[in-house]
């Protein structure tokens, strides 16, 4: 491969919580067992050069005053866009930053419903919306993914419907690709989704920020695209966040056609004037979105997907019990533990708790509204997971 996915970075006391933090309380590494960390959404993996360069680029001018989004931050979205998703016919109008896809919620949030409001979410249920929700004062009313029989999950449309109609809900929140189950919807899922949204005069936020992260085999389908009602429904949210590893830095970015949605939420965002862009992270977006930024993510697509791949046949093979379905996107990895943790007499806490004991720092997919469950990051490189994978064998699913 051309660019580097082998190099295990130590990010310890580099301003990274995944390395600095353990997510449970009053539970750490036994003596011996250096931390693997793999539970908050970033990667291990050194940042994308293309990206750094940028970087480097601006930083060789050396002022940092106030400045407005430039043509090329635009252009530099509207290319990407067109070249990953095949999106055609997005306008500079159509786009806008936003400080995070969750503030950009939280300004929706307070656009368009009130305190008390009713929000319907699939779960199992990314724990940022969760947060981000009830911190507004608002209510989450859950519609449960469901598996197939292949063990793929999938809406449950005729719940969905439902539950807006019995609660009298019209804001929901979407997440394509899925996290943290991984899932690429289909075209036809998307449309039957929308479908219901409209059925149920429902506004719909689609937050799309693992939409670069495809697995081969699978297409990520932009929700504004599958219809025209979409198009004028849906508020969209994406940026470089997950895909170069740029959280540290802030910056996402709306795409809004419909004008009253997006002169709504703009007036909301501009009320606090917390939703100011970051001069390195505008620099590190348009040096991601460029040829080289796209030939760095595919390589680093084809690394996640032989993680997933050994992951998921580690797992088959060694840990009956343990629910999986390998993921379609995304570099995340949930676990279902229930039947495992029955069988053993062993309670999903104990379970979680023997992972970090032995330096596998993963993460409570409790907290994504899913019982008896884990969820895991596989952005790191081969040879460092298969050895996390190995420490869970032989300490933790025992």
């Amino acid at each position: 491969m051309k660019y580097d996915f082998t190099t295990m970075l130590d990010r310890r006391g580099r301003d990274s919580i995944a390395a600095d933090v353990i997510p449970f309380d009053g539970v750490k590494p036994d003596e011996g067992f250096e931390a693997i960390p793999m539970w908050v959404a970033d990667m291990s993996f050194p940042t994308a050069p293309p990206v750094l360069e940028a970087i480097e680029e601006r930083l060789k001018f050396p002022s940092f005053g106030y400045f407005p989004l430039s043509d090329e931050y635009f252009d530099s979205i509207i290319k990407w866009q067109e070249n990953r998703n095949g999106i055609k016919g997005l306008k500079k109008e159509h786009i806008g930053y936003e400080n995070g896809v969750l503030g950009g919620l939280s300004s929706a949030l307070q656009a368009f419903t009130t305190p008390g409001d009713k929000i319907l979410l699939h779960s199992p249920t990314y724990v940022g919306f969760t947060h981000t929700i009830e911190a507004a004062g608002r209510n989450i009313v859950h519609s449960p993914l469901v598996r197939d029989e292949k063990g793929i999950w999938r809406m449950d449309f005729e719940d969905m419907d439902r539950k807006l109609k019995e609660n009298n809900i019209h804001f929901a929140v979407f997440c394509s690709p899925h996290n943290p189950t991984g899932r690429v919807w289909e075209k036809w899922e998307i449309e039957k989704a929308l479908e219901v949204y409209a059925q149920n005069d429902c506004i719909v936020i689609s937050d799309e920020i693992w939409s670069d992260i495809i697995m081969p085999g699978y297409t990520h389908i932009p929700t504004q695209s599958v219809s025209e009602d979409a198009k004028n429904r849906v508020i969209a949210f994406y940026a470089p966040s997950k895909t170069f590893s740029l959280a540290g830095l802030v910056g996402s970015y709306h795409v809004i056609y419909n004008k009253y949605l997006r002169d709504r939420l703009v007036r909301q965002s501009t009320i606090s004037h917390y939703n100011e862009p970051n001069v390195l992270s505008v620099h590190a977006l348009t040096g991601a979105f460029t040829p080289a930024g796209e030939e760095w993510t595919d390589e680093m697509c084809s690394v996640i997907d032989e993680n997933h791949r050994f992951a998921c046949e580690f797992i088959e093979k060694n840990f009956p019990g343990v629910r999986v379905m390998r993921p379609q996107g995304t570099y995340m990895l949930f676990l279902d533990c229930g039947d495992w943790c029955r069988e053993h007499n062993v309670t999903i806490t104990e379970l979680q708790h023997r992972g970090i004991k032995c330096g596998v720092i993963w993460q409570n997919g409790e907290d994504f509204i899913w019982p008896d469950s884990i969820r895991m990051n596989l952005a790191l490189p081969t040879e460092k997971l298969k050895e996390a994978m190995e420490r869970l064998k032989k300490y933790a699913f025992i």
